[in-house]
């Protein structure tokens, strides 16, 4: 190929951010010669590889947005060692029709027994397939919130956060909230109710939710809105870090 061609398409391919495209020109302009390919099909290898290269890197930088704390993947779970709820609703769930319909999922339970891990994995595949997620846990996001709320700014952080096709709000329960916090949190979750999908994992059971907000209007008012048409999963049995911890021991 001509050196000023070369270094001119070089130059176009930077300016329209064409990175695939840059890299695989002249290797595939030399099998195109060589297999006699015509124009079109020259070219239609090029905008694939640069649409698929997009696509990728898409992928990646939600990935990378959503703020996992690891990357745990729905096939690394032990299924057979899950809660039989979880068991039998994992199925409908990895198929993330609720994003859809923006349904929310809480799953509540004791420690150790897989919440976390179906919630990553959930939004991990929700971010390979071009969603947008976020991952937080309540104590983070009702921190971000007041600091919002302080610096006049809260606008913003809602706007943000009605956005996301996701949101996944872990450890729902470790901490309780004074009257101003357990508000603020309530106005922000309300935002997305019966529009956008919110996972929510807990330890603590409805009934104990009083605890964590003092207010019993209030508490009541945020799980009729989180629970409406939302899919519940009892994720209560034994803790599988435990598990391990006893074949460890019995070795």
């Amino acid at each position: 190929m001509d050196k000023t061609i070369n270094e001119r398409i070089v130059s176009y391919s930077k300016e329209l951010r064409l990175p695939i495209f840059r890299r695989d020109f002249m290797v595939l302009a030399k099998e195109a010669a060589t297999q006699r390919l015509d124009y079109e099909n020259f070219l239609l290898q090029l905008m694939e590889r640069e649409y698929e290269g997009r696509l990728e890197n898409r992928k990646k930088s939600h990935i990378r947005q959503a703020n996992f704390p690891s990357k745990m993947y729905l096939n690394d779970l032990k299924r057979d060692q899950l809660p039989l709820s979880a068991m039998e609703k994992l199925p409908l769930l990895e198929r993330l029709d609720f994003i859809e319909s923006g349904q929310n999922i809480v799953l509540a339970g004791n420690p150790g027994t897989g919440k976390t891990h179906i919630a990553i994995g959930l939004g991990l595949k929700a971010c390979l397939q071009g969603y947008k997620v976020l991952f937080t846990t309540v104590h983070k996001l009702l921190t971000q919130i007041r600091e919002s709320h302080s610096q006049r700014n809260l606008k913003v952080i809602e706007a943000r956060f009605e956005k996301y096709d996701l949101v996944i709000c872990d450890e729902f329960g470790y901490v309780s909230f004074d009257k101003e916090g357990s508000e603020l949190l309530f106005n922000h979750l309300s935002l997305r109710a019966g529009r956008k999908s919110t996972i929510i994992t807990t330890n603590l059971g409805f009934e104990r939710w009083e605890e964590i907000f003092g207010d019993p209007v209030l508490t009541a008012a945020l799980v009729d809105r989180l629970t409406h048409k939302a899919h519940l999963i009892n994720m209560n049995g034994e803790s599988y870090r435990l598990k391990e911890t006893k074949q460890m021991m019995n070795k």
